[in-house]
């Protein structure tokens, strides 16, 4: 019934017109423009961005595993995962803390603007779940402009599961602001975003029979109800706290010239701009908080305590303040302006602090551990400068490119290099046309401080990395008229620093190569359609870097229209990916480390779905993880003894408001 309001609602606003106008007022004929874009970094340039409003496969957002076709995770939406295709998967951060959560955290690279007549709020609410195991998600994005020039936003994000299995609970609360102006001579966006993540970690569970084979658990009886499944912890808790405040502002200089009709004479001026000074501010700040207030468990999980046998209360926090100016030359001034070329320095302040210090340590090293390393400093600040250049041509039809550089001048990253580049240009190709991407990447970079340096309850490290090298270089052909992409990547990483089997940081001094294939093919017939991706993945060294050979996402459905208003995707998608030895999961620090006893993957994830736009509103009903028991063996875990969600039935919408 709430969903059946909410559509009719949204879309008697959408027809209802503005006085003086007619019932047809919101087609698209007279829809008022409305564009968005991004910021690129170092120097913000802008690029176009996609204003989501499509139905097409809108209930995928709601399913934690469909995140990547091969996506390995705790199970719940919200919970911790690591994208197994390695071509898409990020690098350690400074903070790697919360890398494995970020599927679900706001960065500058997710950050949207949005330009428009008249304001615009976009609200989505996607549910499921029943009493015990809910998963409700709240989402809002509010953007209007004061005149053409001048933008405001805001956003929030409330996610909260209580998941599948018990002691899994996953809370996300994100919030915050953005504007922009852009003026003639005069550019800036900025925003400030806060988020808080309380995600509830039960070690995974007790015996993975319980999944595969619960008829041998349970004395004959094959149906079981995941929250009864004993789990590993059941009082321990990760929390993850950050913000991020982003300026971004560019002052233009450059000439005033007429611009003439045909018949030579004077239509209006315009200003051209030449050079840009360019100014960025960024702080970041985030706090890491491990708890766990079982004693009995916190012995027998971890094998290592330092400081406290009652229990473990960790904390760790990370802030950086960065200031880059620069000085570009613009692309387009004139007929010989073919790309645009710029200069930067970036200093960025950085400051680390851990809770448990050497004195709290050495106080109960006699009574609680025979360790005898060396112990990590509790405070750590760091500054560094960075130099680079870019060069860039983002005008025209026929070729783009950009290239950047930077050098580490001082600090923990002297030293550091990165060379970046990329390309695309478009070849006609008879009735069709061949869309060409090539690009390459080199880094020397200085690894994470938390890698070298860490004390906590369970964990004590202090190391001394070399810089990871890493040389990538791919390439990518699409035929628009056939809908076939195909895209090829090769790297090679030395140095690289990965969590060993004893859930450590350490560093494999050799070198390691990646090859990835991927084939996109989308085949339609009438409203019949089948989307497929097909990766192929091969690793020199799997003990180190493991990932599975061959993973498929396929898509097959139907698109219609009811009474010629009512839009419908009808459909089953499938995730599938080979065996692998997979990562297992660390509670205490957020991160994945290797193993070499369990193998995950090998079975088919599926969801049916129904996914429906009406006006301006997009509503679905899902069943997901519909193929549970209905064929192949019940393995379903993408980590050692996480197994993912069962069958659940889920619904959402999500109304774009104009007005």
């Amino acid at each position: 019934m709430l969903l059946l309001t909410a559509v009719l609602t949204a879309n008697a606003q959408s027809g209802a017109g503005r006085p003086g106008e007619t019932s047809h007022s919101h087609t698209e004929a007279i829809e008022p423009k409305v564009y968005a874009w991004k910021l690129v970094e170092p120097l913000g340039l802008q690029e176009p961005a996609v204003v989501d409003t499509n139905y097409i496969n809108y209930s995928m957002q709601s399913v934690p595993s469909a995140i990547s076709p091969a996506y390995a995770t705790t199970g719940n939406l919200g919970g911790p995962g690591i994208n197994m295709i390695y071509t898409d998967r990020s690098s350690m951060s400074d903070f790697f803390f919360k890398d494995a959560l970020e599927a679900w955290l706001p960065s500058q690279s997710k950050m949207r603007y949005y330009n428009s007549r008249i304001p615009l709020t976009f609200l989505s609410y996607n549910f499921g779940g029943g009493r015990y195991n809910s998963q409700d998600r709240l989402k809002g994005i509010f953007s209007g402009n004061v005149n053409k020039r001048l933008q405001i936003g805001a956003m929030t994000d409330y996610l909260y599961s209580k998941g599948s299995y018990d002691n899994q609970a996953a809370k996300c609360f994100t919030w915050g602001f953005s504007t922009s102006y852009i003026g003639e001579r005069f550019d800036i966006q900025a925003y400030q975003y806060h988020y808080n993540l309380l995600n509830k970690e039960n070690g995974g569970i007790t015996d993975d029979l319980y999944i595969t084979d619960p008829a041998e658990m349970q004395g004959g009886s094959t149906a079981i109800d995941p929250k009864t499944i004993p789990t590993r912890l059941n009082r321990a808790s990760n929390r993850n706290k950050g913000t991020d405040i982003y300026v971004n502002g560019r002052y233009k200089l450059g000439f005033w010239r007429d611009v003439t009709t045909e018949e030579d004479t004077v239509d209006r001026v315009e200003f051209v701009p030449v050079t840009a000074i360019i100014y960025t501010f960024n702080w970041k700040e985030g706090k890491h908080r491990f708890r766990n207030t079982n004693a009995s468990q916190d012995q027998s999980f971890w094998e290592n305590t330092y400081l406290n046998e009652d229990g473990s209360q960790d904390l760790t926090t990370y802030s950086s303040l960065s200031n880059t100016v620069g000085l570009s030359l613009l692309e387009g001034f004139n007929k010989y302006a073919k790309f645009g070329l710029s200069a930067y320095a970036t200093f960025d302040l950085r400051s680390y602090k851990q809770n448990a210090d050497s004195a709290l340590f050495l106080e109960n090293r006699g009574s609680l551990t025979d360790y005898d390393g060396p112990i990590p400093a509790a405070k750590k600040k760091d500054g560094r400068l960075t130099i680079g250049a870019q060069l860039t041509k983002q005008q025209g039809s026929i070729l783009h490119y950009g290239a950047t550089g930077e050098l580490g001048i001082s600090g923990r990253t002297a030293g550091d290099v990165l060379l970046d580049g990329h390309a695309e240009t478009r070849i006609p190709l008879g009735r069709d046309s061949l869309d060409v991407n090539v690009r390459g990447r080199f880094t020397n970079s200085t690894p994470s401080y938390f890698a070298e340096n860490y004390i906590s309850n369970h964990f004590i490290w202090e190391n001394d990395f070399g810089k990871t090298r890493r040389v990538k270089l791919g390439g990518e052909i699409a035929f628009p008229l056939t809908k076939t992409r195909i895209s090829a990547d090769v790297e090679n990483i030395q140095n690289l620093v990965y969590f060993n089997n004893e859930c450590l940081p350490t560093q494999y001094g050799g070198n390691i190569q990646v090859l990835t294939l991927q084939l996109y093919q989308n085949l339609a017939y009438r409203a019949l359609h089948w989307d497929n991706r097909v990766i192929w993945q091969k690793t020199s060294d799997k003990a180190i870097l493991p990932m599975p050979s061959i993973a498929i996402n396929s898509n097959l459905y139907i698109l219609f229209k009811i009474a010629r208003v009512l839009a419908v995707q009808m459909g089953v998608d499938c995730d599938f990916y080979t065996k692998y030895k997979a990562y297992g999961y660390q509670p205490a620090t957020m991160t994945f480390y290797t193993q070499d006893e369990t193998e995950c993957g090998g079975f088919p994830f599926m969801n049916a779905y129904l996914n429906m736009k009406l006006g301006r509103t997009r509503f679905y009903v899902m069943m997901s993880h519909v193929n549970q028991g209905l064929f192949g063996k019940p393995d379903y875990f993408s980590l050692p003894h996480y197994p993912l969600n069962p069958r659940r039935f889920q619904l959402g919408l999500s109304i774009e408001f104009r007005n």
